[in-house]
């Protein structure tokens, strides 16, 4: 299917590795031309790089969003090259932090890397979008925001956050030609979840091949309807529909990509 995206520009936040990375990789990969965004210059110019070597068009913004100097500074770098047409909230932070241990300044910190980073890049980006007429705002989310654990609280109020902002701005756009919406990923396996299940798997009594371990992996953490992890190219796939022109009746919405992990009517 031509997904109708050639020619469009897009940033996305957090894409020097991981599930950024995969997802401005796919988007390149649709004749998109992809601003990627990330703290380490080394690490982005080699996404860059990657997207560049395999036929596609990157170019490179770095900075630190969960700062005001530092979001003004990537806006700026990736408006640069033209008007951003798609713009895909992805970077974030998150740790194994309790209800005990999570002070309010971790609280903070969680909302500025998390929440206010994709506020920031909204507020610099939409208004251009507006003039064109055309636009794509998509926040990537997850199930902790409507099924929470009692551990990360911060963590998970903050994709609540992510998720409900959306909403908010899929109102607000009413009627411009932009659309707000949420991609919700369950457990993926990135590279770092990969290495991490290889590793504890022996203690866990997981198995000895991959398949056994991915199973037992599953069924312990995130039990869904597929019994696997999820792959960042899955995700990708998600936030590539929700950018395209297909899309253009969808806002406001979540699209869960997670295996069934949410059970969930809504």
């Amino acid at each position: 299917m031509d997904m109708q995206l050639a020619g469009k520009r897009a940033l996305v936040t957090g894409s020097s590795a991981g599930l950024g990375r995969s997802i401005a990789e796919a988007l390149a990969r649709e004749g998109v031309s992809v601003v990627v965004h990330g703290r380490d210059e080394k690490r982005t110019g080699e996404t860059a790089g990657r997207i560049a070597s395999a036929g596609g068009r990157a170019e490179v913004a770095v900075g630190d969003l969960s700062t005001a100097d530092g979001a003004a500074a990537v806006a700026a770098a990736a408006l640069s090259g033209g008007t951003v047409d798609i713009l895909v909230n992805n970077a974030g932070a998150y740790d194994q932090v309790s209800w005990t241990e999570a002070t309010p300044e971790i609280w903070a910190a969680t909302y500025q890397s998390n929440v206010l980073s994709g506020v920031r890049m909204i507020q610099s980006l939409v208004p251009v979008m507006r003039e064109s007429g055309w636009g794509r705002v998509i926040q990537i989310g997850g199930g902790l925001a409507v099924q929470p654990m009692s551990a990360q609280p911060h963590y998970n109020a903050s994709l609540a956050a992510r998720h409900n902002l959306a909403v908010s701005l899929a109102r607000e756009l009413k009627g411009s030609g932009i659309t707000s919406n949420t991609v919700a990923p369950g457990a993926i396996l990135t590279d770092q979840v990969r290495d991490l299940l290889w590793r504890i798997a022996p203690e866990h009594g997981w198995g000895d091949t991959w398949e056994e371990i991915e199973r037992a992996a599953a069924e312990s953490w995130v039990p869904n309807d597929t019994n696997r992890f999820g792959r960042p190219e899955e995700v990708a796939a998600a936030v590539v529909y929700l950018a395209s022109p297909h899309a253009d009746y969808v806002s406001g919405a979540t699209l869960r990509v997670d295996g069934g992990t949410i059970r969930s009517v809504n």
